[in-house]
């Protein structure tokens, strides 16, 4: 039995050909993944191990350099700062060899046409530290020399060539507050991780980077090297006796304790990437699942006489079944091999595309896990045996009196009953589940939701064989008039095996549903900030700062500019409404109802003026607020207070739940986070007065003037990133799926050639032949896309009621034209994979044909 099931392999290569390729490319994506993050991971742990190499203790204060005001009593106490004397004392220790002060912040450097040069979050300005013979080592000059007065600077060698920069220009720098002009006197090399993977670093004197990211004489951390013979713990016992007793949020840890958290957060980034990739692979193989079962389905039916032969001659169900397993077997182990192989090179891939795209990003070796090559067979073998279970039992129950018949035998109806019954209940109770979920519009719902969602499914892929039937019936009359006999008999081949027909549309229904799904949310979200933008917005500009913290003095330089008639600074912050935490913003109270325009639902806008606060409509239920009530407001522990409500809001995503005006938040927080400014222009929006704010900024690399237009296409173009990238993904499940349906038409026309070559005697020409099948492979493909589609719209709608709570403004958007672009290409996919079939289908021999067992 092993040697027939060996050679019957073999013998059907072409037909097994396309399972094989299903199964290669699912498990070519989980190894690929697999061997890609481990690769990334790696490459990031060897390029980070620089970090911390002469760091024995590191004390930092991470309150450095924050403009927030004390937030509560402990930090109102917490005064201590790292200072030249916390550093002469540290140096002094037994156990210290050196230690230095460090300065670090965000310092971004202009390129000649005033935009930033690189990326905002990886833009570091520090302080250089020159020894006794003028250099600092961290920091080794290449050219120039060492920067020493308050307009002078040192750039990293990659980013002076990025600019364009060489030692004598006049450059342009900006942190929180307004661009500077200053002269660059060197350029410096630096084994810095986060500078090497394509970041800038700006260097200044020790004076002058304190008082541009901190404050005179304040240093963000002390940098601690053991002397020789002393253990890293034992300086840090050392240094933890004589930082200040008040030292607050001080942080003291070893270079070993600082590697290990590093090393900790590179593996948990690497894990989610790697945990998001597996996921669409997943996908894939799911996929693959219903090809693969399709496939061993309709061999075993092929088969029929030569299992029923074997079954006649002494072979017992056992062995029949166990000849059929051992076919997917001998299939799983060889397609996973070639998948193994296939993930190693894709891998390779991505790991070429990321270093093409992120030059800084670091590269290495690939490593092949003995984990991704056991995973990858494993995971490969068992999807092919599995799928393999239900056909393998089918053939041993083909009677051996089968062997003495044609070899057509009537499909029962029984099983299909059964099944519409369990499908029927499995989808009526998942459906249940999630309109009982979506109706508590709140995030308790979302369990709800996602086992209904998973039961519905589930349900619904049963019911695909009961479903094909009326949905194909619809387009039958299409079929006819468009084209004739052949559309008539494309329509009928379509529903002929219900089963055959569910589990080729199965494939295409999966990637519709998720492409569908991620497309109405993205839709829906994208017009709730559309909408919200529109609508709250009066002002002409919000000016914005990359590292979103605004200086006052900057505010105060864009409100004097040619141009503005009334600006308004943003203060965010959280205070405790009632026990319950909330969201502030804050709004000069002039200008307020010139800049803003929420929708009022009760009181006035104008409440503001008089001190009082405005809540959106969410907040005002929670709490039972309405106008005219008092509320005992937490500013931060030990100070507390009372605030009258002003007015209601209609909730709304870009504004926060509570509204108040400047000069209140002010009087209870010394200083409150400022994120931007709105500026309403005496004639509108313009180019001139764009260019007014900006020059008020000093033409700052790292202000950005967005008008309502600006913003929307800013959130748009992250959104279609995101979806871009999810499409991508999932574009292997679609390929497995045009797989299916090649693949299943293929194996029918085989299955059909009497009926092909006795439709060729009665007149019908090779091209009816090839329409036929055409038209069949696109009724299918269309059945398993209009389910796909309504499906991923259901569910969509499903998620989007859970996130009202938090989301109040969310409501489902339904972009049609996108969704019938999805079955127009679905339509294309049939059409595509259709064309070999086809081909084959009209090149038969008639007679050969009709003479077929």
């Amino acid at each position: 039995m092993y040697r027939t099931a060996l050679r019957n392999v073999l013998a059907h290569k072409g037909r097994l050909l396309m399972t094989a390729l299903a199964i290669l490319l699912g498990t070519a994506f989980v190894s690929g993944t697999l061997v890609f993050s481990d690769t990334l991971g790696q490459a990031m742990k060897n390029s980070f191990a620089k970090s911390y190499t002469d760091v024995s203790v590191l004390v930092t204060d991470p309150s450095a350099g924050s403009r927030m005001g004390p937030r509560n009593k402990e930090d109102a106490k917490n005064t201590a700062k790292l200072t030249d004397a916390t550093v002469k004392q540290i140096a002094a220790l037994p156990g210290a060899a050196k230690a230095r002060g460090v300065v670090s912040g965000f310092i971004g450097v202009s390129d000649k046409k005033g935009n930033l040069i690189g990326e905002f979050w990886s833009a570091m300005g520090g302080n250089y530290v020159p020894d006794a013979s003028g250099k600092d080592s961290r920091y080794p000059l290449v050219e120039g020399k060492a920067p020493s007065g308050p307009k002078e600077v040192a750039l990293d060698k990659a980013t002076a060539e990025k600019g364009g920069y060489h030692v004598g220009d006049t450059i342009r720098i900006a942190s929180n507050g307004p661009a500077l002009d200053v002269k660059l006197t060197g350029i410096v090399t630096t084994d810095d991780p986060q500078i090497t993977s394509g970041g800038t670093l700006t260097l200044l004197d020790t004076a002058s980077a304190q008082k541009m990211l901190l404050t005179p004489g304040q240093y963000s951390s002390v940098s601690v090297l053991a002397k020789s013979g002393t253990s890293e713990s034992a300086l840090l016992d050392q240094v933890g006796n004589v930082l200040p007793k008040d030292h607050g949020n001080f942080r003291a840890e070893t270079g070993q304790e600082l590697n290990d958290e590093q090393a900790k957060a590179i593996a948990s980034g690497t894990d989610g990437m790697k945990t998001m990739l597996l996921v669409f692979a997943i996908i894939s193989l799911f996929v693959s699942i219903f090809i693969i079962a399709n496939t061993f389905t309709m061999l075993v039916a092929q088969r029929t006489k030569e299992l029923a032969l074997l079954r006649a001659i002494g072979a017992s169900r056992s062995q029949v079944t166990r000849s059929v397993l051992v076919e997917a077997l001998a299939l799983g182990v060889a397609a996973s091999v070639a998948g193994l192989l296939a993930g190693i090179g894709i891998g390779a891939g991505m790991q070429s595309l990321i270093h093409a795209t992120s030059a800084g990003m670091p590269t290495g070796p690939l490593v092949i896990a003995p984990t991704t090559i056991v995973v990858t067979l494993v995971v490969g073998v068992l999807v092919t045996v599995l799928s393999a279970v239900l056909p393998a039992l089918r053939a041993s129950r083909i009677a051996p009196v089968a062997a003495m018949s044609s070899g057509d035998q009537p499909a029962t109806q029984k099983s299909l009953v059964i099944r519409n019954v369990i499908g029927s209940v499995v989808t009526i109770g998942g459906l249940g589940l999630v309109v009982m979920g979506a109706a508590t519009k709140s995030s308790s719902g979302r369990v709800p939701v996602g086992v209904g969602l998973g039961l519905a499914i589930i349900g619904i892929f049963i019911l695909l064989p009961l479903l094909s039937r009326p949905v194909i019936a619809l387009v039958g009359p299409l079929l006819a008039k468009l084209a004739g006999t052949p559309g008539k008999l494309a329509r009928r081949n379509a529903v002929r095996n219900p089963r055959r027909t569910a589990a080729t549309a199965a494939a295409l229904t999966i990637g519709l549903a998720l492409v569908t799904g991620l497309t109405v949310l993205g839709s829906s979200v994208s017009d709730m900030v559309d909408k919200a933008v529109t609508s709250s917005m009066k002002a002409d500009y919000d000016v914005t700062l990359a590292t979103g913290d605004l200086t006052p003095e900057l505010a105060a330089a864009i409100a004097k500019a040619p141009g503005v008639a009334v600006s308004s600074p943003v203060r965010r912050d959280y205070w405790e409404f009632n026990g319950a935490p909330h969201s502030i913003r804050g709004y000069d109270a002039a200008g307020f109802e010139k800049l803003v325009q929420p929708k009022m639902v009760s009181g006035s806008a104008a409440a503001l003026k008089q001190g009082q606060i405005l809540v959106d409509s969410d907040m005002a239920k929670k709490e039972n607020l309405a106008v005219g009530s008092g509320v005992k407001v937490e500013f931060h522990p030990g100070s507390e207070g009372t605030l009258t409500v002003g007015g209601v809001y209609e909730g709304n995503a870009m504004v926060s739940e509570v509204l108040m005006a400047n000069s209140e938040i002010t009087k209870h927080v010394e200083d409150s986070y400022l994120s931007e400014v709105l500026v309403k222009g005496t004639d509108g929006p313009s180019a001139t007065l764009k260019q007014s704010i900006k020059d008020a900024t000093g033409n700052n690399p790292v202000v950005a003037v967005k008008t309502k237009q600006d913003m929307r296409d800013e959130f748009d173009k992250v959104l279609t990133f995101a979806l871009n990238m999810m499409y991508g993904l999932l574009g292997m499940a679609v390929v497995i799926a045009v797989i299916g349906v090649i693949n299943t038409l293929a194996m029918s026309v085989f299955e059909r050639k009497r009926e092909i070559g006795m439709l060729r005697a009665i007149g019908l020409d090779r091209r009816g032949i090839k329409r036929m099948v055409r038209l069949e492979s696109v009724v299918i493909s269309l059945f398993g896309a209009v389910i796909g589609v309504a499906l991923g719209t259901f569910a969509a709608w499903a998620i989007n009621r859970t996130l009202i709570s938090s989301l109040p403004t969310l409501s489902t958007v339904i972009p049609y034209g996108e969704l019938l672009l999805f079955l127009a290409l679905a339509g294309l996919v049939g059409l595509f994979a259709a064309l070999w079939p086809a081909r084959q289908a009209s090149k038969l021999n008639i007679l050969e044909s009709i003479k077929t067992d």
